[in-house]
């Protein structure tokens, strides 16, 4: 398991050292340290909404342990479900994973289904991004790598098929989840949510409604920007939660509050490397106490 505190080490460094000098002077905050700590917040990209109402509640708390009040508000803006604790859904179950090329979508599923096979569940992949051949010729490297099976159709296949076929082998091989890959982007005249939103419908149609899930692919590193992506994907398709790479590197660890705040979508895992072991389950305590050194 990855060190999360190393990982936020660069937000930390912007973000919560500067915070604690202002604290340490003592006294009375001033409408230039309200503003301030404004700054330092939106600079982490927390988020305007989430800014605004740390900052209006910091003006009736002034007194104690700066850190312990931020470590409430921050647990408190990213609400109880993103520890996971719901139910689990039924057996076998389709993961369909979303989001624009670039993100990291098929490292994340390989990642995804790496944790999944650790924790004692079989894992199938479906490669349904049939429009570009590099996109399956790599998740096909990492089930070989990983050790598990792949579908796949020949290059140009109908995606919704390629999601059945996986659906139906999961239910005849016994095997407990399917991760599906999609397309970022489609060079046809077909929309992109129309396609997507099929192979979800094939996906429920196969193994049930409640045994579908959808996870939305962000990158860190694009800030607010993963913001209009989330935006563009939740509202047409739905999203069930969010797989947020690259939050170490350039990455500002507030995004993971904006998220939760601006969509109400839980943040469900995280990658902070390229390794296959970079890769967790989302923990709002564990997340927040090595944002801030706790």
């Amino acid at each position: 398991m990855f060190n999360l505190k190393a990982k936020l080490a660069r937000t930390r460094e912007n973000f919560v050292a500067p915070l604690k000098n202002l604290f340490s002077r003592g006294g009375d905050l001033t409408p230039e340290d309200e503003d301030t700590i404004e700054e330092l917040l939106l600079g982490a990209d927390v988020g305007v909404e989430a800014s605004e109402r740390i900052v209006q509640a910091l003006r009736s708390a002034r007194d104690g342990d700066y850190r312990e009040f931020m470590r409430r508000e921050f647990l408190e803006l990213l609400g109880e479900g993103d520890a996971g604790a719901e139910m689990p859904p039924p057996r076998p179950r389709a993961i369909v994973v979303i989001g624009v090329n670039g993100v990291g979508k098929t490292t994340s599923i390989a990642k995804l289904a790496g944790l999944l096979t650790h924790e004692g569940e079989s894992v199938l992949l479906a490669a349904c991004d049939t429009f570009r051949a590099a996109a399956a010729d790599q998740l096909g490297t990492w089930a070989d790598r990983l050790g598990v099976s792949i579908i796949r159709h020949a290059d140009g296949s109908d995606p919704a098929a390629v999601a059945f076929d996986a659906c139906a082998a999961a239910q005849a091989r016994g095997v407990s989840t399917v991760i599906i890959d999609t397309a970022g982007r489609l060079h046809t005249r077909v929309n992109l949510m129309e396609e997507l939103a099929k192979i979800k419908r094939v996906c429920a149609k196969a193994l049930g409604e409640n045994a579908v899930e959808t996870y939305l692919v962000l990158d860190a590193t694009l800030g607010q920007n993963s913001l209009v992506q989330a935006e563009e994907f939740s509202g047409r398709l739905g999203a069930d939660g969010i797989i947020l790479t690259k939050l170490d590197s350039s990455a500002k660890g507030g995004i993971v509050v904006a998220i939760r705040q601006t969509l109400g979508i839980p943040v469900r895992y995280i990658g902070v490397g390229e390794q296959l072991d970079d890769f967790a389950r989302f923990s709002a305590p564990e997340f927040v106490d090595a944002l801030l050194g706790s």
